[in-house]
């Protein structure tokens, strides 16, 4: 994306004729908020000088502690063309959540994952490097402009139309990704009915997440242009394969180059990447909480629709967690599986980094490749390959998070203390739901 002083946005809103101004930044739940403001308050906003009320926002403060202040990255000036009016554009800039005496705030996740970040830095690295493949299904809608479950095709991997019946949304998605300056590697249709998936090139850490915001908000709005609702969510349908969001990722030294590659090694893997793997491993379950952040969640994470269950890796073998892509080299990178849509990016990367570099920092024991198909194999047969499962249901995997510390450190106390306690509160709403399959299941035989 591009790189911007101050002078240089006032003066592409004037030339663009910008009218009106969001200021983007996220809650703990991964939704984006927004203050709005005219153009004429931009400079203002630049300044880091517009406050809002954080009691009102999901998992920030308590009413005491209302006043907060958004402080723009200059670089993430947008211009939404989707949004244009009568009146002139709308623009967007993405925001750090400070406090009144001029300190990150410890509830807002980009300012967190940037403190993680930081003790990237001081091992000795420049830059996590992620690349994310989200998913998405598409669902037409009724008169009213509510989704359906109908899916808007009917059509499966790498169909074209007119069997995939979204190729037009698709193609406008991509095109406008790339009108706002995206670079996108491939779309295509994915294996269930009205799902597709775009690639689009790795960025930096932060940069990789503000992307996956601003992806979402390009993709709901061009589905809405098309009369279709595009959803996020890991598993809107039953018995058909779910969504999810793996997450490429090479560390770099400070020159910039990939230290996952090592033409010494058997699998042009180094020393650091086979820790890095062994990080990730030992917090999967700490982290997962994070990473699959609902109950649906964990209706993705069965065995048979292709979704990781088993914490393992592997160069070759989809039935593992994590997954070395055949290419080496500068994109020798770690591709990690379980992760879904519904994860707030920023969250979901600093528990990542965490739990690798804790692989590097303390030499933790590897952990090796698991060459076979966990899918075919029994609960004991994993055993005896020391392959431990993935949580299965959100309340499991909020208990591994409250007992894994590196994940817990990852997300500082206020995160975690509101995360824990949204939570828990959903699923204490989904265990005393009563839902469709039980009335279907008991009323009669009961």
């Amino acid at each position: 994306m591009g790189k911007y002083t101050k002078e240089e946005i006032l003066q592409n809103a004037k030339a663009e004729n910008v009218r009106y101004v969001r200021l983007m930044f996220t809650d703990i739940n991964g939704v984006i908020k927004s203050v709005e403001i005219p153009v004429g308050r931009l400079e203002t906003a630049l300044a880091g000088k517009v406050m809002f009320d954080g009691s009102s926002i999901e998992g920030f403060v308590r009413i005491l502690e209302a006043d907060m202040y958004l402080r723009p990255d200059f670089n993430t000036w947008l211009i939404l063309n989707w949004e244009e009016t009568e009146y002139g554009k709308v623009a967007c800039l993405i925001c750090d959540v400070y406090t009144p005496d001029g300190k990150p705030f410890a509830g807002d996740p980009r300012s967190n994952l940037k403190r993680v970040a930081a003790e990237m830095e001081k091992l000795g690295f420049s830059a996590l490097n992620i690349g994310f493949e989200p998913e998405f299904f598409l669902f037409e809608t009724n008169n009213e402009g509510e989704p359906i479950l109908k899916f808007a095709d009917n059509g499966s991997y790498f169909d074209l139309s007119p069997i995939d019946g979204v190729g037009d949304c698709r193609r406008d998605i991509v095109l406008e990704l790339e009108r706002i300056g995206f670079t996108i590697e491939a779309s295509h249709h994915e294996v269930a009915p009205g799902q597709n998936e775009i690639n689009f090139h790795f960025s930096n850490i932060v940069e990789a997440c503000d992307n996956v915001q601003k992806f979402k908000l390009v993709v709901k709005n061009i589905a809405t242009r098309h009369g279709l609702h595009a959803t996020f969510m890991p598993k809107p349908v039953a018995n058909i394969n779910g969504s999810g969001m793996h997450t490429n990722c090479s560390l770099a030294d400070m020159q910039g180059n990939n230290v996952f590659f090592d033409t010494k090694d058997s699998m042009g893997l180094s020393h650091i990447c086979r820790q890095w793997l062994t990080g990730i491993l030992t917090h999967s379950r700490g982290f997962c909480a994070i990473t699959n952040p609902c109950v649906n969640s964990y209706k993705r994470l069965v065995p048979g629709y292709e979704a990781p269950c088993y914490i393992s890796w592997s160069e070759h073998n989809r039935s593992v967690m994590v997954r070395i892509p055949a290419v080496r080299g500068a994109s020798t990178r770690t591709e990690i599986r379980n992760v879904d849509c519904a994860c707030n990016p920023y969250l979901g990367m600093a528990v990542i980094l965490a739990s690798g570099l804790d692989g590097i920092k303390n030499d933790l024991p590897l952990i090796g490749p698991v060459n076979e198909n966990l899918f075919a194999l029994s609960q004991d047969q994993r055993n005896k390959l020391g392959v431990k499962n993935l949580p299965s249901d959100l309340q499991e995997a909020i208990q591994a998070l409250t007992e894994d510390s590196v994940v817990k450190s990852a997300l500082g106390t206020h995160i975690l203390t509101k995360f824990v306690e949204l939570k828990k509160l959903e699923w204490l709403e989904y265990r005393t739901n009563i839902s469709d399959w039980e009335i279907r299941k008991y009323i009669k035989a009961m």
